[in-house]
């Protein structure tokens, strides 16, 4: 990644080949009425003044004259209102947590792969190297469909990212912006959500990149406050394989990234208690999710981006085309 002291950003590395096969047949779809200011792919259920022109509808009480058909009138002596089909953008946050606990990692950096700050001396493929390889694609595939896209990096708050854009060169901006910037400190949920609202108007799709090992009542809380402004909001669980299966088999220290005191456990004694208390907490945190109408699926930072991400797109996908078909 560098040569000399100038450093190079090779944006294509970010994206893997069979990645961007798994999801060329996808769009970026979110469950709420896509509305904007700029022509794009995604078709809006909503009716009124737009680019193309769709069905008719007889006049009623109430309605807007300016859409009248006169040319039906004239032939029939009938009013018929006359119906648009809009094509709109999204508006698309990508929020990636940047907390100390996304460091850990066990996997073995992968071999020509771009790098991070994060990964850089420990040469490990890290939580947050996984999140930023899911953010490279989410914001490859909507800036491919000219979707207006930010991000943001978070622990204590937002504190960096990039500003929303749809331009073609907006990705290596993006992927610069994760490549570079550090992880520490805690997740302060309230603040984030907060700054995430005021830093973005109108309906969103946020797109939450993070481990989630936080406590429950306070990703509740920031969840409501996204859904109480009418956004929509996707999940996605970053977790180390270790951190899934637990498949240690020694008597060893344990230390936390975030502050927490070193424990000596034996692994064998807690692995039941360990797994019993993840499942406990994924499983909640995915009716959270569901109870505001929110995705949430789990990556293993093992495994490839592309099958999951597509599956998940793919249902969305199908959501979307239900929706639109009523």
């Amino acid at each position: 990644m560098a040569e000399g002291s100038t450093t190079l950003l090779r944006a294509e590395q970010y994206l893997a080949p069979e990645t961007l096969l798994q999801l060329a047949s996808f769009e970026l779809r979110a469950k709420m009425i896509a509305e904007g200011a700029m022509n794009g792919i995604h078709v809006s259920p909503r009716q009124g003044a737009a680019v193309e022109f769709a069905s008719h509808r007889q006049y009623t009480s109430g309605d807007s004259v300016r859409h009248l058909d006169w040319k039906v009138f004239a032939r029939n002596d009938k009013l018929y209102i006359k119906q648009y089909q809009q094509e709109t953008n999204l508006n698309i946050t990508i929020l990636v947590d940047g907390s100390a606990s996304m460091k850990f990692g066990t996997l073995e950096t992968k071999s020509g792969w771009g790098g991070t700050k994060v990964q850089a001396g420990s040469n490990r493929w890290t939580k947050y190297d996984h999140a930023t390889a899911v953010a490279a694609a989410i914001s490859f595939l909507a800036l491919s469909q000219k979707d207006r896209v930010s991000l943001g990096i978070f622990s204590d708050g937002i504190r960096g990212g990039v500003r929303r854009s749809s331009t073609s060169d907006h990705w290596r901006a993006v992927i610069r912006c994760l490549a570079t910037e550090l992880v520490a400190t805690k997740v302060n949920w309230t603040k984030v959500s907060e700054q995430a609202i005021s830093q973005n108007q109108g309906n969103t799709l946020f797109v939450i990149i993070s481990d989630f090992l936080s406590p429950l009542n306070q990703i509740r809380a920031a969840l409501a406050r996204l859904r109480h402004r009418g956004n929509d909001v996707v999940l996605f669980t970053i977790l180390d394989n270790s951190e899934i299966k637990f498949n240690f088999d020694v008597y060893a220290p344990f230390e936390g990234l975030e502050g927490e005191p070193i424990i000596e456990v034996d692994s064998r004694v807690v692995r039941v208690a360990y797994l019993n208390a993840l499942q406990k907490h994924l499983q909640e945190l995915n009716r959270i999710s569901r109870s505001f109408g929110f995705d949430c699926t789990v990556f293993n930072t093992h495994e490839s981006v592309g099958p999951i991400l597509s599956a998940l797109l793919a249902k969305r996908q199908a959501f979307a085309r239900r929706r639109l078909s009523k």
